[in-house]
């Protein structure tokens, strides 16, 4: 009989991070960095304050938020891990924690802020 690795379970929030982060990342940087800041091809209202609470009030808001935050931490772990386990940087249980752990314990804590924001 075959030893069942969990590892599918980390690579699944990896890829998936990893798609969105190359598909939405640079256009995200450009909009909030760049257009947002300098006003360039943008409305005016698009940034203020009541059209973003809007858009976190909202659930789909919500849940893209949490999928973009929660997804992109989990690729950076998954990424952090694999290269302080290439540089043997520790035993593997403390660098799964280190990594995995800081990932989840920021994707709860990013659930728990949307959720306190309201409906």
């Amino acid at each position: 009989m075959t030893k069942r690795s969990l590892a599918p379970l980390f690579w699944l929030p990896f890829g998936a991070g990893g798609m969105l982060s190359a598909l939405f990342g640079p256009a995200l940087i450009i909009l909030t960095g760049f257009m947002l800041p300098l006003g360039l091809g943008l409305p005016t209202r698009f940034g203020d304050f009541a059209h973003v609470l809007a858009f976190v009030h909202h659930p789909l808001g919500k849940l893209v938020l949490l999928a973009v935050i929660a997804l992109f931490l989990w690729h950076g772990a998954e990424r952090m891990f694999l290269t302080l386990k290439d540089m043997r940087a520790g035993d593997l249980l403390v660098l799964r924690l280190a990594t995995y752990g800081v990932a989840g314990v920021l994707t709860l804590v990013t659930l728990t802020l949307l959720l306190e924001i309201g409906f």
